[in-house]
């Protein structure tokens, strides 16, 4: 079907050709209404200062635990949406156990500014595989020609009432892309510059982050920028990052204003990426906001539906959320969802690095969509099992290998996804194959459909939880920490204190890892408030 232009593409020709005299990059040829209408994008003038976080050292967050910290008023305007809780599933009615991937960690560093700002996280914004899948892990890349290697162990639950309980750990391990090796990025910065984004935890921290971003990026990179408020407007055109003065100060030019038209930022912002599309380079839509939505369609469905279309078309979206009081976690967390990206939170400069400049910076590039998992256990040696988290990514055991199968989840290079599951098995019979772990992704150059498979047998059973890899043990302990905060009923008979010493014990196997610290010193915090009494 050809594609309609309005009256306004006559102008956008106009434009575009004495932007090309200009000193700002001009716009391809053919563009669509809202880029035409937009596109004389502002140049700004003056460029911040910025101060890198110091790194906190791992040995003084293992020190004694903190007196009790101050209790901060409970964050007003804070939305999030319960997904309920797995329940244990028995292999005789159900062997089977299908999900998307999901690597996602906004949940995480969301509580992580409750407990630091002297509150637990409400129960509906924990997402366990969020909390587990934030931390860095052990598992074996895949050999040289394939994408994904399978790494599946297991060792006694330390926080279950009987010995028959285990903890499964099933990591999925994608390729890495050295950096000099990873395609052209063209970036769509898409920034809300709302009111809400006024406080000093938002638009002021969305600047430093940006600018972290655009100083990791290469030369023939591209970045574009769209803000909104009540209306969306472009910025910037989509430049070369040679020209990274001409970006920062882009940057630095934007100030809060107005309501939150989401659907138009959105738009826009799409709408810019796809006049930069190029089929040889990685098409990223970054959406940087409080997820509030006030003007336009705000229900997360109508935005939802407008860029399932964009995906398809190869250009993703990652969605980073910023700050506490009027937060919208669920619109930043669906949009990444049905984007085929994948959703962060930063709550700190910190954060800022660790996210723009080795995560996302590393994992760009795409090697896998769609992906999906499903679990195959043996009713003759598993009596019953439980999936912790995951709980809105499930997909019907049908769905795996279905001619039109559900969108699952999008993996950059050298991401890596963690599942556990709680097993028991029957005192009967206890030793043999326990599982099989298959794996299934479609190529995101040759759109060919690939699956490969895992068996995993009693005999690697660790003896103990306590000779388990360190970092096995590190994901049961953060997994056990976002039960509780969560109240799930498998729970029940766990504390914070017993989940920290735990934390502090296995966190002195890791003593390099400053995010494991950190932890510990999280829980020292959360132990304390009054609520975890």
């Amino acid at each position: 079907m050809a594609r309609r232009y309005s009256p306004w593409f006559a102008l956008l020709m106009l434009v575009a050709a004495a932007l090309a005299c200009s000193t700002v990059p001009a716009a391809p040829a053919q563009a669509p209404q809202a880029v035409a209408t937009q596109v004389a994008a502002v140049e700004v003038v003056k460029e911040a200062a910025m101060e890198a976080a110091p790194a906190e050292a791992p040995a003084a967050m293992l020190a004694a635990p903190q007196e009790p910290i101050p209790v901060s008023p409970t964050p007003a305007g804070m939305e999030f949406k319960a997904y309920g809780v797995n329940p244990f599933i028995d292999t005789e009615d159900d062997h089977l156990s299908t999900f998307g991937l999901d690597v996602d960690t906004g949940a995480y560093t969301v509580a992580r500014s409750y407990i630091n700002g002297g509150n637990l996280p409400p129960q509906e914004a924990v997402r366990v595989e969020e909390y587990v899948n934030y931390f860095d892990q052990d598992y074996t890349y895949p050999e040289e020609g394939r994408a994904f290697a399978i790494n599946i162990d297991a060792a006694p639950f330390p926080f279950a009432e009987t010995e028959r309980y285990r903890m499964m750990r099933v990591g999925i391990q994608g390729y890495d892309v050295p950096p000099e090796e990873r395609q052209d990025a063209v970036l769509t910065f898409v920034v809300d510059v709302s009111g809400s984004m006024s406080d000093p935890n938002k638009l002021e921290l969305v600047k430093p982050s940006l600018r972290k971003l655009v100083e990791s990026l290469r030369p023939t990179d591209k970045v574009g920028i769209v803000k909104y408020g009540s209306e969306a407007g472009i910025v910037l055109l989509p430049t070369p990052v040679e020209n990274k003065q001409r970006i920062l100060d882009a940057i630095d030019s934007l100030q809060t204003e107005g309501a939150t038209n989401a659907e138009a930022g959105l738009k826009l912002g799409y709408e810019l990426a796809s006049v930069a599309l190029d089929p040889e380079a990685i098409n990223r839509v970054i959406l940087l906001s409080d997820g509030v939505a006030n003007v336009g369609e705000t229900g997360p469905d109508a935005i939802l539906r407008q860029i399932e279309e964009w995906a398809k078309q190869g250009i993703l979206l990652t969605t980073v959320g910023f700050g506490m009081g009027e937060y919208n976690d669920v619109l930043m967390e669906q949009l990444a969802d049905h984007g085929s990206g994948f959703y962060a939170y930063v709550d700190s400069e910190q954060e800022a690095e660790k996210l723009f400049v080795h995560d996302l910076t590393g994992t760009l590039q795409t090697i896998a969509m769609d992906a999906k998992v499903q679990v195959d256990f043996n009713p003759e040696v598993v009596a019953r099992y439980r999936l912790l988290g995951f709980e809105n990514r499930a997909i019907e055991d049908t769905e795996f290998r279905a001619e039109t199968p559900k969108e699952a989840g999008e993996i950059g290079a050298g991401h890596n996804v963690t599942a556990l599951y709680e097993i028991k098995l029957h005192p009967e019979v206890n030793e043999g194959r326990i599982a099989t772990v298959f794996l299934r992704w479609t190529d995101p150059e040759t759109k060919e459909t690939i699956e490969i498979d895992q068996d995993f047998d009693s005999a690697s059973f660790a003896e103990s939880f306590a000779k388990a890899p360190p970092r096995f043990q590190w994901d049961v302990i953060v997994g056990e920490f976002a039960e509780i905060l969560r109240g799930s009923p498998w729970a029940e008979g766990s504390t914070l204190a017993g989940v920290l010493e735990e934390a502090q014990r296995v966190a002195r196997q890791l003593p390099e890892d400053a995010e494991v610290a950190e932890f510990v010193a999280l829980l020292q915090r959360a132990v304390a408030l009054p609520q975890a009494e």
